[in-house]
């Protein structure tokens, strides 16, 4: 079952990285629009998706994967 958690872990982990890199997209296309409180929010968001991603990443190795 390990095996089976490390890979679903994963798979998550990728999407929440995926994701994060669209939000920061749309951040620095907001900026460019002169739109800096929705994009000072995107930022936000992009962190605390890369944090998700960190605490993945320590689930993933704690299944041994």
């Amino acid at each position: 079952m390990a095996t089976l958690s490390s890979a679903q872990v994963s798979a998550l982990s990728s999407g929440i990285e995926d994701l994060a890199g669209r939000v920061a997209q749309l951040a620095v296309d907001l900026q460019e629009s002169h739109e800096a409180e929705a994009a000072a929010a995107l930022y936000e968001v992009e962190r605390s998706l890369l944090m998700a991603n960190r605490s993945m990443d320590r689930a993933r190795r704690s299944l041994g994967g």
